[in-house]
């Protein structure tokens, strides 16, 4: 595992906790989509935010 996607699951566990903190009964559902897409980026090394940025036309 490269330094990237310990970056990523850091930043997925971090928002979980704070999830869990919160409880999950009283956090919007949108708060999960980025610990999706972190867990995405951890798992296969494909990362949604670039890929989004390069089809709107910003360079890598």
């Amino acid at each position: 595992m490269n330094a990237g996607r310990m970056q990523s699951l850091t930043a997925a566990i971090i928002i979980a906790l704070g999830i869990w903190l919160t409880g999950y009964k009283s956090v919007h559902w949108l708060l999960y989509v980025p610990i999706v897409l972190l867990l995405i980026n951890v798992l296969n090394g494909f990362c949604f935010g670039v890929w989004f940025w390069k089809k709107l036309g910003f360079k890598d």
